[in-house]
């Protein structure tokens, strides 16, 4: 794997024999469960309803009962209000009084925040296994709740900037402008991601598009066509984490978290360079620093692709290629199955479906167990899976890799 320039972890060599850095319970932490619902339009159900049904799927996967769980952290829906106590009423439902719990609210960043807090629970003694769930009725349930008028960044309508696609539009646009990126090489990404979706017998849309119906796809905010944009679907996400200790006396291989990082912004238009997300790159570099290894380490990457122009900006912050290169990198099939970093290879969320991140992770476990099918890569023992969320102002990454003993 050819990757960027730097020195320590971003090297991309490995340093023998360094332990995770979660504390020393177990030997560090992993995931051990996933559980993903059907994906798509799913009326009837609500967001409880699917966090229920992922979670019971997660507890099969990883061979589990639900009294092994002494730990619950959630992703509240965004078409509900409970928000803060929504675990509570996740634990209520499924009748789990946890040692450990909370909700939290990062958009497309929650699942890495969430799976690595429930990583320190585990490690640390709070708790000895911990069910990270997200759920939501985005596609049929009920209207998302709207924020008081004047709430913070309302005054940026009046530069018609309304919805996510106008946000990620300024990063594009500017990465345009100032690195020649073209529509040509967005429709790379989607073009390449959708080849992955259709190996995929759960993602939403499977039929393979070429990049002349990129091109032709509608506008929906410059530069982005609509095939430049993530799907809205119904659907649920349950991660399991427990120390790696006791990871190895379940079924599945072990899944070890070798490292996280984050990274955050809470300035927007006032910071020169927030379009381009720096904050993604400090998360990176976080989990390489933390594990040991860089990005000529990655047989993968799982990375939060809300937009085309998303994926462009991880390559680059993850050291794949250097600054205003991810155009370029993605020519030429680099980015597909077969390739030299294969992306998103359930689909993502431009193709596969979109679940507020959690997908990316739950694919990373997969890839990693040898578990994807036909679209499974090659000695796949160690990958980058990544989140963003909110305005541009959230970043989650951790390194996955298959347990060693």
């Amino acid at each position: 794997m050819s990757g960027g320039s730097g020195n320590g972890a971003m090297n991309g060599t490995i340093r023998p024999g360094q332990q995770p850095s979660f504390g020393p319970v177990g030997g560090g932490a992993a995931i051990v469960g996933i559980g993903l619902t059907e994906q798509g339009k799913l009326p009837g159900h609500s967001n409880l309803s699917l966090q229920v049904e992922a979670f019971q799927l997660a507890l099969a996967d990883a061979g589990l009962a639900k009294h092994d769980i002494d730990g619950i952290l959630t992703e509240p829906g965004t078409t509900e209000s409970y928000w803060a106590i929504d675990y509570l009423r996740f634990g209520r439902t499924v009748g789990i009084d946890p040692r450990t719990a909370g909700s939290m609210s990062m958009g497309g960043a929650t699942a890495g925040a969430l799976v690595t807090q429930a990583a320190q629970a585990v490690t640390s003694g709070l708790a000895t296994t911990v069910a990270c769930v997200f759920g939501d009725a985005a596609r049929t349930g009920p209207p998302r709740p709207h924020r008081a008028v004047g709430a913070e960044n309302e005054q940026n309508g009046v530069w018609g900037l309304y919805g996510a696609a106008t946000w990620s539009g300024l990063s594009a646009s500017r990465h345009m402008a100032l690195y020649g990126t073209t529509s040509e090489q967005l429709g790379e990404v989607a073009v390449a991601t959708r080849g992955h979706a259709a190996l995929n017998p759960r993602a939403m849309m499977r039929e393979p598009i070429t990049l002349e119906d990129h091109q032709a796809s509608r506008w929906v905010v410059e530069p982005f066509h609509l095939l430049d944009c993530c799907l809205i679907n119904d659907g649920g996400v349950c991660l399991i984490v427990t120390t790696v200790e006791r990871a190895r006396d379940l079924a599945k291989p072990v899944v070890r978290i070798a490292g996280a990082g984050q990274g955050f912004t809470t300035q927007s238009l006032e910071r020169e360079d927030w379009w381009y997300g720096p904050h993604q790159k400090d998360a990176i570099h976080g989990a390489y620093a933390m594990s040991g290894y860089g990005p000529r380490d990655m047989r993968f990457a799982q990375v939060y692709d809300n937009f085309t122009i998303s994926v462009l900006m991880w390559l680059e912050h993850g050291g794949f290629c250097g600054v205003g290169e991810g155009g370029a990198f993605v020519e030429g099939g680099r980015i597909r199955l077969g390739g030299e970093l294969p992306v998103n290879t359930h689909g993502g969320h431009l193709s596969a479906g979109h679940p507020q991140g959690w997908w990316t992770i739950a694919e990373g476990v997969q890839q990693i167990r040898g578990e994807g099918g036909e679209r499974q890569v090659p000695d796949a023992d160690v990958g980058l899976v990544t989140g963003r969320g909110l305005v541009l102002n959230t970043a989650t990454a951790m390194v996955l890799t298959r347990d060693a003993r």
